[in-house]
C-alpha cells in the first residue's frame, strides 16, 4: 500500500518547465538532456532567457512525463558519458519535483547535474536529500562584490557563497561559471577576490570563463523589459584571457 501511494504521488507531482534540449553539450560532461525549469528570483542584467523568470509561466509536466522524454535519448546519453542537467530559471526553487525526478533517473543509472545560481543557500529543507541524488553541481557566481551583485541581479550573493561553501563541506563535485562583462565583472580587484574565494573551496573540478553576449536582447524587447546592457562591449579574447589568468592560481588546469 505504501509503495502504491508513493507511485501515485510521483505520477501526480508536477514541475513547471520552460523547455527541453535533447543534445546539450555545454552543461556538464558528455551529451546532456537539459531541462529548463521555469521561474527565477534573480533578474540578471545579462540573462539570455528572461522568459524563464516568471514563476507562473512554462508548462506543467509530471515526473513520469519527463522520464519518458529522457528515455528516448538514453542510448546516446550513456554512450557519450553524459546524463541529464536541470537548469533554469532557478531549478532549486522546485526542489520537491527534482528530488522525485532524480530518484527515478537513478533507477536508470543516469548521471545527474544541477545548474544553479545558489539562491536557496544551504539551510533549505530537503537540500541534503537532493544533493545525495546529484552527481554534479554547476554554479554561476555573478559577482563576488555584494553591491555589484545586487546591481547585476537584484539579489544578494550571500546565499550563493553560502551554498558554494556547503558544497565544499560535503565534497560535492562543482563546476564554477563566471561571465565576463567589460566594465561590470572584469575589474582586477573583483577577479582577485573571486580567486581567493574559489581557492577556499575544496571541490572545484572546473572553472568556466564565459564571454558576455547579447543573444537574448530580442527576448528582452519582446517582453518589453528595459535592456540596460545594449551599449556594453562584447569582451575580446584579451579580456577573457585576462580573467582566466587572474582566476588560475590553485584552479590552474581547470579553466
Amino acid at each position: 500500500m505504501v509503495k502504491y501511494e508513493r507511485q501515485v504521488v510521483i505520477m501526480s507531482l508536477q514541475g513547471r518547465i520552460h523547455s527541453f534540449e535533447s543534445c546539450g553539450t555545454v552543461d556538464g560532461p558528455g551529451i546532456r538532456f537539459v531541462i529548463f525549469m521555469q521561474g527565477c528570483p534573480f533578474k540578471c542584467m545579462f540573462c539570455h532567457n528572461p522568459d524563464t523568470w516568471d514563476f507562473n509561466g512554462g508548462t506543467l509536466y509530471t515526473v513520469d512525463e519527463v522520464v519518458a522524454k529522457v528515455k528516448k535519448y538514453l542510448p546516446y546519453i550513456k554512450a557519450s558519458g553524459g546524463g541529464i542537467t536541470v537548469t533554469g530559471g532557478e531549478p532549486l526553487m522546485q526542489m520537491d519535483f527534482i528530488i522525485e525526478l532524480f530518484k527515478e533517473l537513478k533507477k536508470l543509472d543516469v548521471h545527474t547535474a544541477i545548474d544553479t545560481n545558489g539562491y536557496v543557500g544551504s539551510k533549505v529543507k530537503k537540500l541534503e536529500e537532493l544533493m545525495g541524488l546529484t552527481d554534479l553541481v554547476l554554479m554561476s557566481i555573478k559577482h563576488i562584490n555584494p553591491d555589484a551583485h545586487i546591481k547585476l541581479t537584484g539579489c544578494s550573493n550571500h546565499n550563493t557563497l553560502e551554498f558554494a561553501n556547503y558544497l565544499s563541506e560535503i565534497g560535492k563535485p562543482l563546476w564554477i561559471r563566471y561571465v565576463v562583462i567589460p566594465g561590470f565583472t572584469d575589474d582586477f580587484l573583483s577577479l582577485f577576490k573571486l580567486r581567493e574565494f574559489l581557492n577556499s573551496l575544496k571541490n572545484i573540478e572546473n572553472v568556466e570563463i564565459l564571454p558576455f553576449h547579447k543573444h537574448g536582447e530580442t527576448k528582452w524587447k519582446k517582453l518589453k523589459l528595459p535592456y540596460n546592457l545594449d551599449k556594453a562591449a562584447i569582451p575580446n579574447k584579451f579580456a577573457v584571457s585576462k580573467a582566466k589568468n587572474l582566476l588560475k592560481d590553485e584552479s590552474e588546469g581547470k579553466i
